[in-house]
């Protein structure tokens, strides 16, 4: 797999989804907060799948070698 998902882009997705699962452990959201843990595996690993089949890519370096 190659890196398809940017600096920023991965900052955003794992704050989001810390925040959705937070609020699902609270109880402030229903089932849907722990969907927290899509954005938060994309933004962990810097793949996404839609973007894989999309061709899309927010890396900086476009080719998404991991080095």
């Amino acid at each position: 797999m190659k890196r398809n998902v940017g600096g920023m882009d991965r900052a955003l997705r794992i704050t989001v989804g810390l925040v959705l699962i937070g609020l699902a452990l609270a109880g402030v959201v229903g089932w849907w907060g722990w969907l927290g843990l899509l954005p938060l595996a994309t933004g962990l690993t810097g793949w996404c799948p839609p973007y894989a089949l999309l061709g899309w890519n927010t890396c900086a370096n476009k080719s998404g070698d991991t080095a």
